[in-house]
């Protein structure tokens, strides 16, 4: 199989390049000056409007497969992922049981083995995610796993975040942490500010998660190693990553990209669907967030995908579950920050920003859409299990329409 992209513009990090044509074959992804003799032996694909990028990458990726299949499978995440563009994902370990065992994570290699996109696990630093008694740690590392967290839940015992730091160092492990102190949120339902004081809900603090990061920082200055902070939300928590940056420590962040779309006034609706964790926060904090992506303090933007089931959203926001699903509606979100934060910006953090974290790199995958295209959110193209998404229903633009991975390409028709 060959196939030319003919006049395809590519953003890179450090800027847009000109068009030019691309072939694709068994040699691989390359740029290609005169195909003129043989374009009768390959597809052309006439690209002029398209963009196009590396692979994406998503380092919070909710799947529920074991246990909690009804939210989201791994098939039906797989062919999510591959859709929106994504050729790697971290998956978070909060099915049931928790990814916490060797037998675990053979499982879940064995199932995805075969996905178009690279699938890294994330497995537990305590049983069952509790936050008490360490896994085998050591034990998930000689099976290949990296990256440790506790995932949806903060790893907010001290003694267990500093062993843990300490452990991780002889095989270059990284905790991944949603840093949040639990009880300063505890029965929170959205921000804490003047929205949620003249809705009557209680509020979720920044202070909860300003105390937790500078604590962990604290930490990570005494035992060495690596620490990345996901779904970072306050101007404050960014501040105190800089600074930690600066002063030299292994330190990583990312947000959601949702962070950047909504604030805590969109909830006046009582839409449960914008009930999430980390909650909307305020524009002040939004523009602290803009700040640290161009500064470089966050490294990523994650999708923080986290399917719910109709049950958990259709019912009182207090009881509601908290999360969106955030795949396919992923591509329409950069294009509304776009203009304001410029395409190369935006695919440095779904790109090399991420890999970096990792400590990857990726060859020959790329990631073609069409800026401009418009398409409703529905119940026929949606590939997840749930359908709790506030643009759920309604027209978006942008569509990715086709996604190369090493030796493995999709074209998306819908």
């Amino acid at each position: 199989m060959a196939i030319l992209f003919q006049s395809l513009t590519l953003i890179e990090s450090s800027g847009i390049k000109d068009p030019a044509d691309f072939i694709y074959d068994e040699k691989g992804l390359r740029k290609h000056e005169d195909v003129s003799g043989f374009l009768d032996q390959i597809e052309v694909i006439d690209c002029s409007g398209f963009l196009a990028s590396k692979g994406w990458v998503d380092l919070k990726c909710f799947n529920g497969e074991p246990g909690l299949e009804y939210k989201e499978d791994l098939e039906s995440l797989g062919d999510g992922l591959a859709k929106s563009g994504f050729v790697k994902s971290v998956l978070l370990p909060n099915t049931d049981p928790v990814i916490q065992n060797k037998n675990d994570v053979e499982f879940l290699k064995t199932k995805t083995s075969n996905f178009f996109s690279d699938i890294i696990l994330q497995a537990a630093l305590t049983k069952d995610a509790k936050g008490e008694d360490f896994t085998e740690i050591l034990d998930l590392a000689n099976s290949g796993v990296k990256v440790f967290g506790d995932g949806l839940r903060p790893l907010s015992n001290s003694d267990r975040l500093m062993k843990a730091l300490q452990y991780l160092q002889k095989f270059e492990g990284i905790v991944f942490d949603h840093s949040y102190d639990p009880l300063l949120a505890i029965f929170g339902q959205m921000h804490e500010g003047e929205a949620s004081t003249r809705l009557g809900m209680k509020g979720i603090p920044s202070l909860a998660e300003e105390v937790a990061i500078q604590k962990n920082i604290e930490i990570l200055k005494y035992t060495g190693g690596r620490i990345h902070f996901q779904t970072v939300s306050s101007r404050k928590s960014i501040d105190l990553i800089r600074e930690a940056k600066k002063d030299g420590l292994y330190v990583t962040a990312d947000i959601s990209l949702y962070q950047l779309l909504f604030s805590d006034e969109d909830l006046v609706t009582f839409d449960t669907n914008m009930k999430v964790k980390p909650p909307f926060r305020g524009r002040d904090e939004r523009k602290a967030l803009i700040e640290g992506l161009i500064d470089g303090t966050i490294d990523a933007i994650v999708s923080n995908h986290r399917p719910q089931d109709f049950d958990a959203k259709h019912i009182e926001f207090d009881y509601a579950g908290h999360g969106m699903i955030g795949l396919q509606t992923f591509l329409p979100g950069l294009i509304q920050l776009e203009k304001e934060l410029g395409w190369p910006l935006l695919i440095d953090k779904i790109t090399d920003g991420p890999n970096q974290v990792l400590g990857q790199n990726d060859n020959d995958t790329l990631v073609i859409f069409d800026p401009s295209e418009t398409w409703t959110f529905n119940s026929k193209n949606n590939t997840s299990k749930s359908n709790n998404s506030p643009w759920f229903g309604k027209e978006l633009t942008g569509k990715v329409k086709y996604v190369i991975n090493g030796e493995k390409y999709i074209k998306i028709d819908e």
